[in-house]
């Protein structure tokens, strides 16, 4: 990009002040070029970011950030916020390894506040905030910006419930580019909200409340009757949206791309004494063609040709096999429900969507009203099937164990995203799932590593297994297994010299690479059997009497270690009597960062070089 743009000398929200009408639209150009160029190398959340540049350079020209904090509920759509908080040099890192990440991170600015990176928390981590400046005598601003769709779960809805009937110095603004909400029709209602957004309006009802409160003796119950009437002659043409009934100020509905009228709205909401809620209309991609038209599409997506809006990488993936496979079942078992979670593209469950809408739910971004909504069509002997990424069902820990196990009612777990995801970082690693499942009674767990090995899973959680059944796969495609390998169909699978007194044990994607290893330490003259686990809970009794004889016995778990497979895998190994020695490679106490999946397997020691090393290392040490 030129060096001479606008958008290069921005090195903080300061340098955005003093420009005009013209110089902002040049800037907001400027910026869509940016996230275009640079998604398309990198990835990522293209249509909601194109969606909030005029919104995102107007809260920066209205409010100064970092006194004022501001709060993204999704932190995927701060990349224009990252642009103008001086991070304009490193853009061209974000979501790449030791880079930006693609979301809000405290760690990277001060003008981060919050990490977010699921949705419907921002309402409540804001008035939070607001509230501990209260209580500092802090009279700075905290603005929470927030999605229509995040009003699809429940948390938004408590936070405001909370919020509403304080005097917290709290601006949440409504990023409506979907749903309509409260709408207003007819030409007054349109006249009063331009009124309501002008800060003329609020002067003028304070200076007449003021007058009318200091006339002596009928003052004050002068005052309350001009207000009561005022209101409820505007309740009759322009009626109280929700958020008013919950006590907070509305302004709105705007046009979420003119800066104008939204710091005039941004700076009238400062004048008002009470939490404000700013309603704006917005486009999802706005301003590149493709996401405009397809913005579900662009809403997370990964390398594309800017020029024909295509992906540069395509295959088939679990999460379409997942879908082809459940449509296959649904036709000839009507019982079969699919639901998600607002991730029916991400999920795989499209065309189940087209092929049986009546049998298809999108709760929205509810997490935990999707289990206990299952629960309730498992009671009446269905069968749902919730797809759900490995991070998001990390939301559904009670309604799992209480309105799914404890009344021992069937449903099927999806469970996309599972191990490593990548460049979406910490909030995104599907690392938590197994550890999260293995104490909830009666849960079955199967991890898969090719598409024949899921739909052997699938069948067996539809149609064997009682209870929770949980199939959890990871992004992308399937492994290919050394040509020698031969599946039993089984809890588990056994590769490599089984009479070896060495054991490698894992499951997954993980253990295609133990087979690898295996073969690359048979080579240089190192024996080792792998014992691949398929069902990883409850673990199949011959491969745990398998284990028991070894002399050593060597677990690799991509996953965190505290809870894991392999910890459960050596408490039933002690428990059988088991007298050899036992190591065990997982993810430890920590959150694992943004970098391309074969990057964390690799730094993690789960790729076939890395098993192989420390297998050597471990087998070395026992010798000595």
């Amino acid at each position: 990009m030129d060096e001479k743009s606008l958008l290069s000398a921005i090195k903080s929200p300061r340098d955005i002040k003093q420009l005009d009408k013209s110089g902002l639209e040049s800037l907001c150009s400027e910026i869509r070029e940016t996230l275009v160029k640079t998604i398309s190398c990198n990835g990522g959340h293209l249509a909601s970011n194109l969606g909030v540049v005029e919104l995102t350079v107007a809260i920066h020209k209205s409010f100064n950030s970092p006194y004022d904090n501001i709060v993204w509920d999704v932190g995927h759509q701060s990349y224009t916020h990252k642009l103008l908080t001086g991070r304009f040099d490193r853009f061209g890192t974000i979501r790449q390894e030791n880079g930006l990440s693609g979301y809000t991170r405290p760690q990277e600015s001060e003008h981060d506040v919050f990490l977010s990176g699921h949705s419907g928390t921002g309402v409540s981590a804001g008035f939070g905030l607001a509230e501990a400046k209260q209580l500092k005598k802090d009279n700075s601003f905290v603005v929470v910006v927030i999605g229509d769709g995040s009003f699809t779960g429940g948390l938004a809805y408590e936070a405001i419930n909370n919020a509403g009937r304080t005097g917290a110095r709290l601006v949440v603004i409504l990023n409506d580019n979907e749903m309509s909400i409260s709408g207003n029709v007819g030409a007054f209602a349109r006249y009063l909200t331009v009124i309501r957004s002008k800060p003329k309006y609020y002067r003028l009802k304070a200076r007449t409340e003021s007058f009318l409160n200091h006339i002596p003796l009928i003052g004050k119950s002068l005052s309350a009757s001009v207000f009561k009437i005022k209101a409820s002659v505007k309740n009759l043409i322009y009626p109280r949206t929700w958020f008013e009934e919950f006590g907070f100020r509305y302004i709105g509905p705007l046009d979420g791309h003119d800066i104008g009228k939204l710091c005039q709205a941004f700076d009238t909401a400062k004048m008002i004494a009470a939490p404000v809620l700013i309603h704006v209309n917005t486009v999802k991609g706005k301003g590149y063609d493709y996401a405009e038209r397809s913005p579900v599409v662009f809403h997370g997506i990964s390398k594309f040709d800017v020029e024909t809006g295509e992906p540069v990488e395509a295959g088939k993936s679990f999460s379409s096999e997942f879908g082809d496979y459940l449509c296959g079942v649904a036709a000839k078992d009507r019982r079969i429900c699919a639901i998600t979670a607002a991730m029916s593209v991400g999920t795989g469950l499209e065309k189940f969507r087209e092929l049986y809408p009546d049998r298809f739910f999108d709760v929205g971004i509810a997490e935990e009203h999707a289990v206990t909504f299952s629960s309730g069509l498992a009671k009446m002997n269905l069968v749902p099937v919730f797809a759900v990424y490995s991070a998001f069902l990390q939301r559904c820990y009670d309604q799992l164990i209480h309105d799914v196990s404890l009344q021992n009612l069937h449903l099927v777990l999806a469970v996309d995203r599972a191990g490593f995801v990548g460049e979406d970082g910490e909030t995104h690693q599907g690392l938590f799932d197994v550890t999260m499942l293995n104490g909830i009674p009666g849960v079955t767990i199967y991890s898969p590593a090719t598409f024949a090995e899921l739909r052997s899973a699938m069948n067996n959680a539809l149609y064997h297994d009682k209870g929770i059944v949980a199939v959890r796969y990871p992004r992308a495609g399937e492994s290919a297994l050394p040509s020698a390998f031969a599946p039993c169909g089984n809890g588990f699978d056994c590769y490599g010299d089984v009479q070896s007194p060495y054991a490698v044990v894992s499951y997954g994607r993980t253990a295609v690479a133990a087979c690898f290893a295996a073969e690359r330490l048979s080579q240089s003259g190192v024996s080792v059997s792998v014992i691949k686990l398929n069902r990883i809970k409850p673990f199949d009794a011959a491969a745990l009497d398998l284990a028991c004889g070894k002399k050593t016995v060597m677990f690799f778990e991509e996953g965190i270690k505290s809870g894991g497979a392999g910890e459960r895998f050596a408490v039933a190994l002690l428990q059988k009597g088991f007298k050899g020695r036992f190591f065990l490679k997982a993810v430890e106490d920590e959150f694992v960062p943004q970098a391309p999946v074969g990057a964390l397997l690799k730094r993690y020691g789960f790729d076939e070089d890395g098993i192989s090393r420390q297998v050597a290392e471990w087998i070395e040490s026992e010798e000595h």
